[in-house]
């Protein structure tokens, strides 16, 4: 009989079984990108920000050794062959099934495992991260002053051994040059780095004495925090909207330092320094790994962030042009940061009167040293001082928004009901409350230890292991077939030859290899003369440890819960995609995924027809139908 109107308003008339429209009405509350560039601005936003400042430019920098002419070498590598093919796969995972880290591992979920650690990664990157974005507020809040604080060494925490480039004092120009003559061994130090490190953290001699706590430092923290919860207050509703300034303001203000570098006496010198290949040294596998990592850091791969973005755009939504536009753009970012930063480095070498790899800090130093230096060059330097420094701010934030958005929507997807989605707005305050008070010990005296030890080791490998295990459980367990199928439903196409091999072979072999190399020429870290205690290297190793170890636990209770009575029936079970696996909406339930339209006993008595015979006729001229498994199936043989 004809379909009521009840019915098909309820979306049970149009091949989508009853319950569907509950879905349908959660993704509408969930919430979508306002247009395809929020999605876009937001991307960039998050895969550029401060790692292209500070921490590619280190990797280029001593105590690595190489310079970027050799490192590029392996990073464009790990850019083709993992880098854009694993951001590809996120972005599809995500946009296909519209869930966060979590809710997508319905497609296998004895590898949901795989979800939780994307979130442990990501809460230790959001604690440190936002430490970083606090120290931004702080300079930019100092430098609105007439004279930059760390323009002189005239300062109460100066030291004798400080060169300041505006000093002006011509007979310490000359005791330096007597000095580097009589001991070349003797370390001149910039007034931006004695603020650095005697100032701004007051740096302590151990990573185990914490020290007191920066208070300024602790207020800035509490005011980034307070800034990313007031902008994700709505979810990707007010994110959406804050991007198209925080992703394109900070290419303003490099391109300005670029310039200005440039023209510095030395430039030359630095940029050269970038730029020269060092080939003894490019078959070193720490340099791969450094790489890959680099590449996974960057393009925010493993996070969760990329699944959870993409869940929110339109199911049809062309995401391997995005993946290509904005991979190619985060890392074109780098390269540019990099050359920016070297040009300023040849200056402060050359004006130092020392090599280009002895000039200051590896790491965060790099942004609140080197830069600040240059900026004390520039006419009106403190109003460059607040632009720079706001330009990091943005940076930062671009990639926190996205950071607490991935923690807050695996919380709310998981859960599910109509209560916390209500009340998502709490659950941010929640997650943003937490990450402050977990970030309060990285503002102590020790708490530049503490913040590499956990980029060095929370945020590195790990990212490394938890992609190869999401490739290899999508290809293999899954099945390529399958979710070459799914992208192709979603897409209109399939994906291209190129990727469906990465994917499937050269992704999680290079991935694996790098992995055994970095083992074999394993070496602790050291921040300038510090040398990490084993005590806090093991706990490195604990922080990098607690993402992976989410798969195996997950996966190990999964399959207890499973049907089955052997272990080759509770795998299968297991590892089987869950009957709501795919996409969110009933409307594009189509192929394998359009459900069956099925009665209950009950109603299917009460829906006899009044004259069988006619019922039969009607049925053998009624077209067939497409079932769940593809194949057809006539309309009287269905009833």
């Amino acid at each position: 009989p004809p379909v009521p109107c009840s019915e098909r308003q309820l979306g049970t008339g149009n091949g989508a079984v009853p319950g569907e429209q509950g879905k349908q009405e959660k993704s509408v509350k969930r919430g979508n990108w306002g247009n395809q560039i929020e999605f876009v601005l937001t991307s960039v936003g998050y895969a550029v920000g401060l790692g292209n400042v500070w921490r590619f430019p280190y990797l280029c920098y001593p105590p690595h050794g190489i310079s970027w002419g050799a490192f590029m070498f392996p990073y464009f590598i790990m850019l083709v062959f993992c880098g854009i093919p694993l951001f590809f796969m996120e972005l599809s995972f995500g946009q296909f099934a519209s869930q966060g880290c979590l809710g997508v591992w319905r497609v296998s979920p004895m590898f949901k495992g795989v979800g939780y650690g994307m979130m442990v990664v990501s809460t230790y990157i959001g604690i440190y991260y936002n430490v970083v974005i606090c120290i931004a507020f702080y300079y930019f809040f100092v430098s609105m002053t007439h004279v930059l604080p760390w323009t002189y060494c005239s300062n109460p925490w100066n030291t004798p051994d400080c060169v300041g480039v505006l000093d002006g004092n011509l007979s310490s120009r000359a005791a330096l040059n007597i000095t580097q003559l009589l001991n070349s061994t003797q370390k001149r130090t910039s007034p931006s780095e004695e603020y650095w490190r005697r100032y701004v953290l007051n740096l302590s001699d151990d990573i185990g004495n914490l020290g007191e706590v920066r208070l300024p430092l602790l207020g800035c923290l509490g005011v980034s925090w307070v800034v990313v919860f007031l902008c994700l207050i709505k979810g990707v509703k007010s994110s959406g909207k804050v991007v198209y300034f925080t992703a394109t303001f900070p290419y303003v203000v490099l391109t300005i330092l670029f310039v200005r570098g440039i023209t510095l006496e030395g430039a030359v010198t630095g940029i050269m320094y970038y730029l020269t290949p060092q080939w003894d040294k490019i078959l070193n596998a720490k340099v791969w790994g450094d790489a890959a990592s680099q590449i996974f850091y960057s393009l925010g791969c493993a996070w969760g962030g990329l699944i959870t973005m993409a869940s929110y755009n339109k199911f049809n939504n062309n995401c391997y042009r995005d993946s290509i536009i904005i991979s190619i753009t985060n890392c074109a970012t780098s390269v540019y940061a990099g050359f920016v930063i070297f040009s300023i480095l040849g200056f402060m070498a050359n004006h130092l009167g020392v090599d280009v790899s002895k000039v200051a800090d590896h790491g965060p130093g790099l942004a609140f040293v080197a830069y600040p230096e240059a900026l004390t060059l520039l006419p009106i330097s403190p109003l460059w001082s607040v632009l720079f420094f706001f330009m990091l701010i943005l940076l930062g934030l671009g990639t926190q928004f996205c950071l607490l958005e991935t923690l807050v929507t695996a919380i709310v997807d998981e859960v599910g009901n109509e209560w916390i989605i209500r009340r998502k707005t709490f659950v941010t305050l929640g997650v943003a409350v937490a990450g402050f008070l977990l970030g309060v010990p990285l503002t102590t005296q020790a708490g530049i230890y503490w913040l590499l030890l956990m980029d060095n080791y929370a945020a590195s490998f790990s990212l490394v292991v938890i992609s190869c295990i999401m490739c290899v459980a999508i290809m293999y367990i899954y099945g390529h077939r399958n979710y070459f199928k799914d992208i192709e439903m979603m897409l209109g196409f399939p994906p291209p030859l190129f990727f469906q091999i990465c994917w499937r072979f050269i992704s999680p072999a290079i991935i694996f290899f790098i992995l055994v190399f970095t083992v074999i020429q394993y070496r602790p870290i050291s921040y300038n003369e510090y040398v990490y205690p084993t005590w806090a290297i093991s706990i490195g190793f604990l922080m990098a440890l607690s993402s992976v170890i989410c798969i195996p636990i997950y996966a190990i209770y999964k399959v207890c819960r499973s049907e089955g009575d052997t272990l080759l029936e509770r795998l299968k079970n297991a590892t089987k995609a869950s009957k709501d696996w795919g996409p969110a909406l009933p409307e594009h339930r189509s192929g394998r995924y359009a459900p069956v339209f099925s009665l209950s006993t009950e109603s299917h008595l009460e829906v006899q027809p009044l004259q069988p015979e006619k019922g039969q006729n009607e049925a053998a001229a009624a077209s067939p139908m497409q079932g769940s498994n593809g194949s057809a199936h006539s309309q009287d043989s269905r009833l």
